[in-house]
């Protein structure tokens, strides 16, 4: 097919939006499917998500040059979007190759009347510029649309933690965040890898959450074999926290209750030195394979990844069976919308108030099966409280054999500790701290 670049963004924009599909799944998928040059890829990526990112500010302006009310055919406005945000926000894209391209495409999938409009509409853009957004008197609408938060998120985000606070959020979500990488201790270590990535022409820099992450400042650590070899593995700087303070020694026994894709029990596992077991659950068969595929990659063999409702291990096993639980809990994934910015339009409050109650049913489960002394992290990538603080709360009011154990705050890094989230039921780290994922954790302690 003739312009095949703009036709997969199109596709991929289709289906994100019809079919719910994941925006890094699709995205991955077509990228292997395709084999498009290093810049067309980079281009196709920076659209779609930059479409997506941007989607209610791109329908806002569309709606001063779109006047008519008629029905139109599925992809007419994800191409309108995808064309606005080009034309918009980037500077290389010449418009006229972008209008050019446009109609071309509406031509290919419709007919005369609507590449008439797409032209229209685009060129309309290309004289009059974009209206301004000052216009919008109510602040919380105008973070909404300046940002691209549905309007409830950013009022209840606002009632949480304040309108500085959930501006820098909203807009913070918008922006690029770098990838970090965790190394595998027991096969290489960190010094050496950054040295490869070097020799690579890949610029990168020591993460201070973790002695094994990395954050890659520059170049695509997909072109190296590091990730084949086993060496390292993509992780969020963020969830590297789980593994680091959980206190792991070797040969413990330890459960995660919620482990798919695997990055935190493998760093568990690693942390451990590979000796002891770890007994690792997933809700879905298909997902235990990813674990399985991670851990075999990786070379861990202290893993045993089997499929299981978090909910129902009690019956598993006798109490007090483990000296360590991780509980990184399903959640509304609200603290990583930079990376699927999708979330954000297909989550609702009645989600996060279904999802804080199977929360609590799993730590419920599990706090039984934690020895005297034993320690549980228990984790988000979400940034909403009442799937954290108030999930917390509750549990401690349940178990009277439970304490948040706050020491964990002093073997954090400096930064770390002097982090703004604190609360009186753990850390909450907002997207704008470190440019990581939003994610909340804390770490629970059994007594007698």
């Amino acid at each position: 097919m003739k312009y095949q670049l703009r036709n997969t963004m199109l596709d991929i924009l289709i289906r994100i939006e019809k079919d719910h599909g994941f925006s890094n799944l699709l995205l991955n998928h077509e990228l292997k499917q395709r084999q498009f040059n290093e810049k067309d890829e980079r281009l196709l990526t920076e659209v779609v998500y930059g479409s997506l990112q941007h989607q209610m500010t791109l329908d806002y302006y569309l709606s001063k040059f779109v006047k008519s009310k008629k029905k139109l055919d599925v992809w007419v406005q994800p191409l309108l979007r995808m064309s606005f945000y080009q034309m918009i926000y980037l500077e290389k894209v010449p418009d006229h190759a972008v209008i050019h391209e446009s109609v071309e495409i509406a031509k290919q999938r419709g007919h005369q009347g609507i590449a008439s409009f797409v032209n229209g509409v685009l060129r309309s853009l290309q004289r009059q510029g974009v209206p301004s957004l000052t216009d919008i008197k109510d602040p919380i609408e105008r973070i909404a649309i300046e940002t691209s938060h549905p309007e409830w998120l950013v009022k209840r985000w606002a009632e949480m933690y304040g309108m500085e606070t959930t501006a820098k959020m909203c807009r913070n979500n918008l922006e690029h965040h770098p990838l970090s990488i965790r190394i595998q201790p027991l096969r290489t270590c960190r010094e050496e890898v950054m040295q490869e990535l070097k020799e690579s022409g890949i610029e990168s820099r020591p993460s201070i959450f973790s002695n094994q992450g990395i954050i890659i400042e520059k170049g695509n650590i997909f072109r190296t074999n590091l990730l084949k070899e086993g060496k390292i593995t993509i992780q969020d700087q963020s969830s590297m926290l789980v593994g680091e303070m959980l206190a792991v020694e070797s040969g413990m026994h330890v459960l995660d209750s919620c482990s798919a894709p695997g990055g935190k029990v493998t760093h568990v596992a690693e942390k451990m030195q590979d000796q002891g077991i770890i007994h690792a659950f997933d809700l879905h068969a298909k997902k235990i394979k990813l674990i399985d595929e991670k851990a075999s990659t990786l070379h861990l063999t202290s893993i045993h990844a089997q499929k299981g409702d978090a909910r129902k291990l009690a019956s598993k096993y006798e109490k007090e069976s483990f000296d360590r639980i991780v509980v990184d809990a399903p959640c509304s994934g609200l603290g990583v919308i930079n990376g699927k910015p999708e979330i954000k339009y297909e989550k609702s409050k009645e989600d996060i108030q279904r999802l804080a109650k199977i929360q609590q049913d799993i730590l419920n489960e599990v706090i039984p099966l934690l020895k005297e002394n034993g320690l549980l992290i228990y984790s988000t990538c979400t940034v909403d409280k009442e799937e954290n603080n108030q999930v917390v709360r509750q549990v401690i009011e349940n178990h009277q054999d439970i304490y948040i154990d706050f020491s964990f705050r002093d073997e954090l890094p400096k930064e770390l500790q002097d982090a703004p989230g604190w609360s009186g039921e753990g850390l909450q780290l907002f997207p704008q701290d470190f440019h990581t994922d939003g994610f909340f954790l804390t770490r629970l302690k059994k007594i007698r």
